[in-house]
């Protein structure tokens, strides 16, 4: 993953940000010649933020995971921003195995009455990101879409492997979902949902919470799934994988690195709690999936919507085709990402009507 962290820090994340405010004409001679892959063009907002990164230092997959959390955590907050919301508050519950599950809450101003919610589940491929790395995010998305949103801090690898990150997910939705009321939160009105790796955790909880459901279980499942580039396929590489491995963002590189620090090395790949596209989908909360068009997850993003829609789920599907891995996070960066973030929290707003 290119070390656009790096980049932002070093031009000042203020002046990038107004440096992206700068006419289209001039920022498209600053990206230089457009880059075409299978018919789509690159974004050239992205294009130059990619063509800056190439100048800074390491890549994040070549240094250590304490430093590239720093980095990305730092990247994150600086194109994200603080975008008003009405509060914030953070709480402690009780995790799988004696674990502490940390949580946090994001109300917009003028919420009245029990409201919709969205359970949050960040990326960063199970070994980066926090509750700070995705705030800007999460601050949007409930003001916009005028939810409440609780954004989960769950337990990252390598010092917790596989499945811990899937059972604190599960143990957030449960608690959230059982506590809703005292939260003044609509029961029947919650979602879940996550960016990359924390896409691929609210399939996974979709999934199981749809079987349960069938199997006689607790009967309340998520009302909707909010999918943004989600990976949902250990098993087999897809050619988008290939095709978008080098040079835009997310690399190969990258995505080894957190496979061996996300897995002991004995797991079933096709385990539908690590690859959801090889799970049952039977039953499934309705989703919006969105895509980036410039992204190794774009086909396996594609591919999990399509497997919905043909079980019998509701489905929209977006690609942004211009755009890179990682566009969730530029809530205050140039015009196309919060432009792209726009429309996931109106199909966020849709889905919890």
């Amino acid at each position: 993953m290119a070390s656009v962290g790096t980049v932002i820090g070093t031009v000042r994340g203020g002046v990038a940000r107004g440096v992206m405010r700068l006419p289209s004409p001039l920022l498209r001679r600053a990206a230089g010649s457009p880059v075409v892959v299978d018919g789509k063009r690159l974004d050239h907002e992205m294009q130059l933020l990619l063509r800056l990164a190439r100048l800074e230092g390491p890549a994040v997959e070549d240094v250590s995971v304490s430093r590239g959390r720093k980095i990305l955590r730092s990247s994150t907050q600086m194109i994200g921003g603080t975008p008003p919301i009405g509060a914030v508050t953070d709480r402690i519950i009780d995790g799988p195995d004696g674990s502490r599950l940390g949580l946090r809450f994001y109300t917009p101003h003028d919420l009245a009455g029990a409201s919709p919610a969205l359970v949050f589940f960040h990326g960063g491929g199970w070994i980066y990101g926090d509750l700070a790395s995705h705030d800007a995010l999460c601050r949007f998305l409930a003001e916009s879409a005028q939810v409440r949103v609780v954004a989960v801090d769950y337990r990252l690898a390598p010092e917790a492997q596989f499945p811990a990150a899937v059972d604190d997910a599960w143990a957030a939705w449960e608690w959230v979902r059982d506590s809703a009321s005292g939260l003044g939160i609509d029961p029947t009105r919650i979602a879940v949902g996550g960016d990359s790796a924390g896409g691929n955790l609210a399939a996974v909880v979709a999934q199981r919470a749809a079987r349960e459901a069938s199997d006689g279980g607790v009967a309340q499942q998520p009302a909707f799934q909010l999918l943004i580039y989600p990976a949902t396929d250990f098993a087999e590489r897809s050619p988008s994988r290939h095709t978008f491995g080098e040079g835009f963002y997310l690399t190969t590189g990258f995505m080894d690195k957190a496979e061996e620090n996300y897995l002991a090395g004995d797991e079933d790949r096709t385990d539908p709690r690590l690859s959801p596209l090889h799970g049952d989908v039977t039953g499934v909360a309705p989703a919006y999936v969105v895509t980036a068009g410039f992204d190794p997850l774009l086909d396996e993003g594609q591919a999990y919507a399509d497997k919905m829609r043909a079980a019998g789920v509701t489905v929209e599907y977006q690609c942004e085709e211009g755009l890179i891995h990682g566009f969730a996070n530029m809530v205050s960066f140039g015009r196309s990402a919060p432009a792209a973030i726009a429309r996931i929290s109106a199909a966020l707003h849709r889905g919890l009507s």
